[in-house]
């Protein structure tokens, strides 16, 4: 893939829209913790980490059960 081709597909103005489409989504996360909890908006952004940290964890776990000698070297 040449750069160019790189560049396109990440940079641009669709990469800028991408990256404000998860900020987003990421802020009308931690609004709905913090209002249905009624914590402070950086407790809520903390437990959206640990959501997001707890989520990663088991799909280690999960691929460390389904095939534990397969390594991620790229």
């Amino acid at each position: 893939m040449s750069n160019s081709a790189i560049f396109a597909r990440r940079g641009g103005l669709g990469g800028i829209v991408s990256w404000f489409i998860r900020i987003v989504i990421y802020d009308i996360c931690i609004t709905g913790i913090s209002d249905i909890f009624g914590v402070p908006r950086i407790v809520a952004l903390f437990i959206f980490l640990g959501i997001l940290a707890a989520i990663s964890f088991g799909g280690y776990l999960m691929k460390q059960k389904m095939s534990p000698g397969v390594e991620d070297d790229y």
